[in-house]
């Protein structure tokens, strides 16, 4: 499996693109660039600006969020959120074997949301059915 054909899948898979065509998802691709790490090389440290998205397209990192770690492979893809706002990273994320990814940097992603409006709609909408998911688990919390 190709890296463009990983990074497609796993766009598809982030709630923020699993609407959209094929031809919007290879231009989100387009945008992006390839990076490499070296095993234990962090690949983004907790508290540093979110600045892109990535796409692991071969190798495994972990994420460790609060002393909580999970794995990440092929076809996973973390830092989402800093496609739409530059926050601060939430976790930390390492290589634990050498690791190639996609990068797809905030800037040029936000130039491309203002000639694709369509994807940026489809963005909208997966952030508002996010929020009602929180609210809904909130009033949950609350009235328990």
């Amino acid at each position: 499996m190709s890296g463009s054909t990983v990074g497609a899948e796993a766009l598809r898979g982030a709630p923020f693109f699993a609407g959209l065509s094929p031809d919007d998802l290879e231009g989100i691709l387009r945008v992006g660039r390839p990076v490499s790490f070296e095993a234990g090389q962090a690949m983004v440290e907790l508290g540093e600006p979110g600045d892109g998205m990535y796409i692991i397209v071969a190798g495994s990192a972990e994420v460790d969020v609060g002393g909580r770690f999970h794995t990440l492979t092929t076809g996973h893809f973390f830092g989402e959120m800093a496609l739409i706002t530059a926050g601060k990273r939430m976790a930390t994320v390492k290589a634990v074997e050498h690791v190639e990814a996609l990068k797809i940097p905030a800037d040029e992603f936000q130039s491309f949301l203002l000639e694709h409006p369509g994807v940026a709609l489809s963005m909208l909408k997966a952030i508002v059915e996010r929020l009602r998911e929180v609210e809904q688990r909130l009033d949950a919390w609350m009235a328990s």
